[in-house]
């Protein structure tokens, strides 16, 4: 590519100067019919000349010279995203460096996800018949900046609205705020953030704290704060909780073990709870994996029901937003003791029960670019009671 021709490409993005720049190029002359545009371009800091001082127009440039002049001039606020779109792979190859070029133009990145979900459950609570069902639209808009070359910060707001009733049923909350940086040689999370545990197995929502990590082949994590239950969490309280996790591959297997302690997850009762979990994950065919988890908890004498259990989870391919046509499915087998679990993943009712067993099957379609369905299955019973629970969940899924 010549530069005469990244001469007017680059004018087409509307960078200016002032129209009085001197030309510093000594093969640019007054006359020269770029000597304008060259002299407003290089006022702007767009283009640069060699050292010989010369510009030398007609000469080729590698596809990362170009990529260098976009980053350039998006650092000005040029609109060039078509240009950006066709050196992306040069422009990411750039990194900080065209972070530094933009020096915060783009300070904060907004993202968002819609969801539409809808589900029906069937069984039977204390003795009698059991049909609910929901019909929901929850929205997450989603705030990310950096702080520094180091630091970074999110903010998660989330509105929640019931289509089930005829008055209005909303609800909007600032659900996560929090910072991930550096410090040597840890990785930084502090604030609100969402805490997942053994697959959600154990644990999957707010937690109010401080996490580091630190390893790559091997991954220790450590956090402390307060576990922030979700509104149909098993738990009422909780006024301090610490974690511990590693993570290692091993061959072809993929293995994690979790530490969790919770004091006073009962504002009444002042019950606490400790659960140790190990998991393997292996490849036993292409594009299927199977994950097998088991728990041990050791709790306060008040939590009754059995301490230990174990998931089995078989998962083939798997849909992907950026791909449509792309799928997947996934069969689980759970057997969990009441103290295994406090604020559970799945979309059936576990939380509110004694203790369960079961399967679910799930499903999961792109249909179209960022936009992924879902249908999932739950067969349980309640293992003290032996009351059963069904639910057949719902779910498409936008994200922007």
């Amino acid at each position: 590519m010549k530069k005469s021709l990244v001469l007017a490409m680059a004018m087409a993005l509307g960078v200016t100067a002032s129209a009085y720049a001197a030309n510093p190029f000594s093969d640019v002359p007054a006359g020269h019919w770029a000597y304008d545009s060259v002299a407003k371009l290089a006022a702007a800091g767009v283009v640069d000349g060699y050292a010989d001082g010369a510009f030398d127009g007609d000469k080729l440039m590698t596809r990362y010279e170009m990529a260098q002049i976009v980053a350039k001039a998006m650092a000005k606020g040029a609109d060039c995203d078509k240009l950006a779109a066709e050196f992306a792979d040069e422009l990411d190859t750039l990194g900080v460096r065209v972070a530094k070029l933009e020096k915060g133009a783009d300070a904060v990145k907004i993202t968002g996800q819609i969801r539409y979900s809808y589900e029906q459950n069937d069984g039977t609570v204390e003795g009698e018949d059991w049909k609910t069902h929901a019909n929901k639209l929850r929205t997450r808009i989603w705030f990310t900046g950096a702080v520094n070359q180091d630091w970074t910060y999110t903010g998660m707001i989330e509105n929640t609205q019931n289509f089930d009733n005829e008055a209005e049923d909303y609800t909007t909350k600032f659900q996560r705020a929090y910072l991930n940086g550096k410090l040597g040689g840890l990785a930084v999370q502090a604030g609100r953030y969402n805490l997942n545990l053994m697959d959600g197995n154990i644990y999957d929502t707010r937690f109010d704290g401080v996490q580091v990590k630190y390893g790559k082949d091997v991954k220790l994590t450590a956090g402390f704060g307060k576990a922030t239950p979700s509104t149909a969490a098993r738990i009422s309280s909780a006024d301090e909780a610490i974690y511990v996790q590693a993570d290692a591959k091993l061959g072809v297997i993929n293995a994690s073990a979790v530490y969790f302690d919770v004091k006073d997850i009962d504002e009444e009762k002042g019950l606490n709870d400790e659960i140790w979990a190990v998991r393997a994950g292996l490849p036993v065919a292409e594009d299927l994996k199977l994950d097998a988890v088991y728990l041990k908890a050791d709790p306060s004498e008040d939590i009754e029901g059995e301490d230990d259990g174990y998931v089995v989870a078989l998962n083939y391919k798997g849909a992907k937003a950026s791909k449509p046509g792309s799928w997947g499915l996934v069969a689980k087998y759970y057997d969990q003791g009441n103290a295994t679990y406090l604020d559970h993943t799945m979309n059936g009712y576990a939380d509110d029960m004694n203790g369960f067993k079961g399967w679910g099957l799930f499903a999961n379609y792109a249909l179209a670019k960022n936009i992924v369905a879902q249908v999932e299955y739950y067969d349980l019973e309640d293992k003290e009671t032996k009351e059963e629970r069904d639910t057949l969940w719902t779910q498409v899924v936008f994200t922007f």
